[in-house]
């Protein structure tokens, strides 16, 4: 009997010391802050990355960064590595041939010469800016193409989680509002 109750002491502290180590190790899902290190491949060539600079961070379901890279993060560790693909529709959407647009050369500011593949910066009716690429020349004519520069392009993240704490309550906005 005495070694029954051994046994089960021993096999009680070992299932108490495997809960407080899963407390102790917070996992990526809704209601955490995610701090990450990440290096974005398109088409085999490095684009970007964050190692050696500024980590990337974001709340869970904020929807601070492409649905399918974070769909793809939720259930990582601290300190956990993986590579992550992420199709085209999960990501800047597939190129949409309505996003192209003809203008004239004349349109463009004074002593540019354009080119194909250059990226311009667009300004929008509200301010914003965004980028356009010329997509064609035609004689006096441009089209440039308003699509994201990544639109239809499957995307590849190298990323590793530094940090999982709980995201910071967001402000209620509509307490806010004034009549």
């Amino acid at each position: 009997m005495k070694k029954f109750l051994v046994g089960g002491v021993v096999l009680l502290a070992v299932g108490m010391f495997n809960l407080s180590a899963y407390a102790d190790d917070p996992v990526v899902g809704p209601g955490k802050k995610v701090t990450l290190d990440y290096t974005l491949t398109v088409d085999n060539k490095e684009v970007e990355t964050s190692v050696g600079k500024t980590p990337l961070s974001y709340v869970v379901g904020a929807r601070n960064i492409i649905p399918g890279l974070e769909a793809q993060l939720n259930g990582m560790h601290m300190k956990e590595e993986k590579v992550v693909n992420v199709d085209p529709k999960d990501a800047y959407g597939e190129v949409d041939p309505k996003a192209f647009k003809e203008f004239p050369v004349s349109s463009l500011p004074k002593g540019m010469e354009p080119k194909v593949g250059m990226v311009l910066q667009a300004t929008a009716p509200d301010g914003s800016k965004f980028p356009a690429i010329i997509s064609k020349l035609d004689g006096d004519k441009v089209e440039l193409n308003f699509n994201h520069p990544l639109a239809g392009k499957a995307l590849t993240f190298k990323v590793k989680i530094l940090n999982i704490e709980d995201a910071p309550a967001m402000a209620n906005t509509a307490a806010l509002q004034t009549k």
